[in-house]
């Protein structure tokens, strides 16, 4: 085998290898584990229609290349009815794949709000927004930073936002001025914070420091627009907040374990 194949071979293997190996690294909230489970499931599948996709090529372009008497292709229903039947088993397989995620509350978290209709109910404040049952974050979003505050509680936070590990959060989004994104890439929440309207992002996280930044252009100062999204303990949790009640703006923020 020459030099250039055994660095194709050995770089094909590496890179399937990374493949395997990103599959199984636990996600780090239930956002990023169905995000992921459906990106590999679709990967998956891909991989091997690509593939075959490829060596047909490749098959056609060695047996016909020095062809020099081409005659039309004869047709062949059987063939055109399975090529046509195998697409849209493809294409059925990647839309109802898609579609579980895509009405799963912690995607989509209007799906978990008993008596919301169709997501598309609006509030005048935080006090009127529905009771979901999770532990609730308000934030407040505006050219360049966020704010934090934590209902029952005089308690906000500056470009820090504080949640429970492995219970149910809801954040509340909105904006002061202009269209905001809250993004927590290792999380896998998006969402975006209107002016005069009120969002959700949904999740239930391992503990840990994580980066938000905002996701959507909102000025001159979009690109410092960024915050930490602190994951600690319940307990911990509980502990800072009976600190701190009644202090108003708080920079002294617990550290995960």
């Amino acid at each position: 085998m020459s030099s250039r194949r055994r660095t194709i071979v050995a770089l094909a293997i590496a890179a399937l290898s990374n493949l395997v190996l990103a599959g199984t690294v636990a996600a780090q909230s239930e956002n990023r584990e169905l995000i992921d489970g459906l990106e590999y499931q679709l990967l998956y599948v891909a991989l091997p229609l690509t593939l075959f996709v490829l060596v047909i090529l490749i098959y056609a372009a060695v047996k016909f290349h020095d062809n020099d008497d081409p005659e039309p292709t004869t047709e062949d229903p059987a063939l055109e009815i399975t090529w046509t039947a195998a697409t849209a088993i493809i294409l059925l397989f990647v839309g109802l794949s898609g579609y579980s995620v895509l009405v799963n509350p912690y995607v989509s978290p209007s799906q978990a709000i008993e008596g919301e209709t169709n997501g598309q109910e609006t509030f005048e404040s935080f006090d009127d927004l529905p009771d979901t049952g999770d532990e609730e974050i308000y934030v407040q979003s505006y050219q360049w930073s966020w704010e934090a505050s934590y209902p029952d509680s005089n308690i906000t936070t500056e470009n820090e936002l504080v949640i429970p590990a492995n219970e149910n959060v809801t954040i509340w989004l909105t904006s002061d001025d202009v269209i905001h994104s809250l993004f927590v890439p290792d999380l896998g929440i998006k969402q975006d914070a209107f002016p005069g309207d009120y969002t959700r992002a949904r999740t239930i996280a391992e503990p840990g420091r994580y980066d938000a930044v905002c996701a959507e252009f909102c000025g001159a100062g979009h690109s410092r627009m960024d915050a930490d999204v602190i994951v600690v303990e319940p307990e911990t949790y509980d502990q800072w907040i009976e600190e701190h009640d009644g202090e108003g703006t708080v920079t002294d923020t617990p550290q995960p374990e």
